[in-house]
């Protein structure tokens, strides 16, 4: 009895169906971060860190 056939449809069937699932579960959570990761958000974290940066290298402890 081959079972050789069956067994490669199961899992190309459980494949798409484990991808579908990460896939809507990806695009379902970044829908809901909705406006908490805009531009903005991300522009004013990006000065923050340039400011530390610039701020430890003024120090000098910027382990350079």
């Amino acid at each position: 009895m081959d079972l050789g056939g069956i067994n490669l449809f199961v899992i190309s069937v459980i494949g798409v169906v484990i991808l579908g699932v990460l896939l809507a579960w990806v695009v379902l959570k970044t829908r809901s971060q909705g406006k908490s990761s805009s531009p903005e958000r991300t522009e004013r974290a990006t000065r923050e860190l340039y400011e530390e940066e610039e701020r430890r290298r003024r120090e000098g402890s910027d382990d350079l």
